[in-house]
């Protein structure tokens, strides 16, 4: 006879298997083996067929599924009646059932284990409607959470395409329009530089100009930012000094010096370099040279705009990065800000108030970006497009703190209570699928140990999401 798994009395001690009858423990009891498992050893590991039913009866454990090749870890436990392993085993599949993820020891462990084929065929004898509902919720959900998933993850990635495409067609732009100009100056300064050089200008004289185009070209950097009344003023004055020494159409090159941060006083500079006689050649020479400059800084900008635009897709995508690592928050706070600017538009005005000095935190980068693409969109959707968005940071003892605000209408009480269930929305039919808080609060809570508080009034509405500083033991 072969001796009992587990007395009846200690495996009625299991949550699971309270309420069963004497009979029913005793076929668990027939069938079920105990099993021991030393210090990292694996249990199952993920993919492979799921043929045991596992209940923890002493120890703790580690799970664990690979994302992109790598490792997660998702769950630790050590409560007596945790259940693992083929938790499937009552849905009926044309494919054999395989293990979600790799279960392996953390020290010495004791495990229940029961044939999951076996158990299936009992169970349902047991409980006909129950395993009924079961199969039927479990394969409902898991299809219903594939369809807007899928769909969800499209609309995202259309949304964040549109707004990234909207920001790089800016700086494209404006590039491609300066390097047009550019080649217009360029080929006009060649033309004038070559007149001057008709009228026999000594060499002195002319080695005398480049000087002064490489000292007044080296002020278009520093050039000051002036508001329309004092670009109006600068170039009234400058055309004035065009016209009190006979340059025609002065006011055309009026605008350029002004650009380039010239005064009156650099061009008295240019005069008393190349004399009446070669002053308007000399300053129009001059003007394509400054020009050129302008059209050239033009170019950096809009490229390193490019290059920045670039970089904060990388850096939302957490694209050739570690799933795990140390993070500062503000580069995918600012990541997604980029991200989402075409949706944020110009009626919200954002406003950013970071401690810089909090520390970094281990996490889930891209995850933690889709946390804040989730709230961010949320709040400008709730602003109705015009409004403040504030983010704020700051570090409490061990934890760091995120905070996204808006001035919206604010949320409800009866509403707070539930934003955080899956499928619920507050959002019109169509729009919206109740599934963001509810992938935030999984995010923040369950894979990184952390908390997100929700304080609503009209006018001010804040998601504060909490995030440990440490390493921590369980996920």
């Amino acid at each position: 006879m072969k001796e009992p798994a587990l007395p009846r009395e200690e495996l009625r001690g299991l949550f699971l298997f309270e309420h069963l009858s004497d009979e029913q423990l005793d076929w668990i009891d027939e069938h079920a083996v105990v099993e021991h498992y030393d210090g990292d050893t694996a249990v199952h590991r993920e993919g492979d067929p799921a043929t045991c039913f596992y209940i923890l009866l002493s120890g703790a454990l580690r799970m664990s599924r690979l994302v992109s090749g790598a490792e997660v870890e998702v769950k630790r436990s050590d409560q007596r009646g945790s259940y693992f392993g083929a938790t499937q085993f009552f849905v009926h599949q044309d494919n054999q059932h395989t293990y979600g993820a790799t279960v392996q020891a953390i020290g010495d462990l004791t495990l229940l284990a029961l044939p999951s084929a076996e158990f299936a065929v009992e169970f349902r004898k047991w409980f006909p409607m129950a395993a009924h509902l079961l199969e039927g919720m479990y394969l409902g959900w898991r299809n219903t959470d594939t369809v807007i998933s899928s769909r969800r993850r499209l609309l995202a990635l259309g949304e964040l395409s549109a707004g990234l495409t909207h920001e790089l067609n800016n700086p494209a732009a404006a590039a491609v329009r300066a390097t047009a100009a550019l080649r217009e100056r360029v080929a006009g300064m060649r033309h004038k530089l070559a007149m001057l050089a008709k009228k026999d200008i000594e060499p002195n004289l002319l080695e005398q100009l480049v000087e002064v185009q490489e000292q007044l070209v080296k002020t278009v950097a520093d050039a000051p930012r002036l508001s329309a009344m004092q670009q109006a003023d600068r170039e009234d004055e400058i055309s004035d000094w065009f016209d009190d020494h006979d340059i025609d159409q002065g006011w055309d090159l009026a605008a350029i010096f002004v650009a380039a941060g010239l005064t009156t006083e650099n061009l008295d500079g240019v005069l008393e370099s190349v004399g009446e006689g070669l002053l308007d050649g000399a300053l129009r020479w001059l003007a394509y040279a400054l020009e050129t400059e302008i059209l050239m800084g033009e170019i950096e900008d809009s490229t390193t705009r490019i290059s920045v635009l670039v970089g904060a897709a990388k850096q939302y995508s957490q694209m050739d990065r570690a799933p795990h690592q140390w993070i500062d928050v503000h580069e995918g706070l600012d990541s997604t800000l980029v991200m989402l600017s075409g949706k944020i538009g110009d009626g919200v005005r954002v406003v950013k108030e970071y401690d810089r000095s909090i520390d970094q935190i281990p996490a889930y980068a891209a995850e933690l970006n889709q946390v804040w693409t989730n709230i961010i969109d949320n709040a400008v959707q709730a602003m109705g497009g015009r409004g403040t968005l504030t983010l704020r940071t700051w570090q409490e003892s061990k934890q760091v703190r995120v905070e996204i605000g808006d001035s919206g209408p604010g949320i409800p009480e009866e509403v707070r209570q539930r934003i955080f269930e899956p499928f619920f929305t507050t959002k019109g039919v169509g729009e919206g699928t109740g599934l963001g808080l509810d992938i935030s609060w999984r995010i923040v809570v369950e894979r990184h140990s952390g908390d997100i508080k929700v304080t609503s009034v009209p006018g001010d509405t804040r998601f504060e999401i909490c995030l440990p500083v440490e390493e921590q033991a369980s996920l």
